[in-house]
């Protein structure tokens, strides 16, 4: 094997990790402008996700619902709480369990983030079925390395 062959899968341009990095970084810059004007970063964005619509939900589905651990979780939710938009609780069934809930003030939160999914869809600019192939391989990728 020749030297040059023998490194070629170190490149930068080899690696399928490097688009997928450099791919999301830039599309959660993209957000940034949208969800500032909601007063929310990325990460607490997609715990309302999930919150919109469970509404009740323990810590531990919603960090499996996100890919999150409970270290990175816990300051979001603070967050939001301290915002008014959910509330944290021990479970009654079992206390150590913590539950989150949506506010009345998280779920008009709701309607102020309505116009955000089509204004990422126009920034993104893929065909319907780009999209959902994209959508259905990315999922691929992240059961295969979970």
């Amino acid at each position: 094997m020749e030297k040059q062959e023998k490194y070629d899968s170190l490149k930068l341009g080899n690696q399928l990790c490097f688009p997928l990095y450099a791919c999301s970084k830039e599309i959660i810059r993209k957000y940034k402008p949208y969800l500032d004007d909601i007063d929310l970063t990325y990460t607490q964005y997609i715990a309302m996700m999930v919150l919109w619509e469970k509404k009740t939900v323990n810590v531990k589905t919603l960090g499996e619902c996100l890919y999150l651990d409970s270290g990175t979780l816990t300051p979001v939710l603070k967050k939001l709480e301290s915002k008014g938009y959910i509330t944290r609780e021990r479970s009654s069934e079992d206390e150590r369990n913590l539950v989150v809930s949506i506010t009345p003030e998280g779920e008009k939160l709701k309607d102020k983030a309505l116009s955000i999914p089509p204004a990422m869809g126009s920034c993104v600019k893929l065909t319907e079925e780009e999209y959902r192939l994209l959508y259905k391989l990315l999922y691929k990728i992240i059961g295969n390395v979970r």
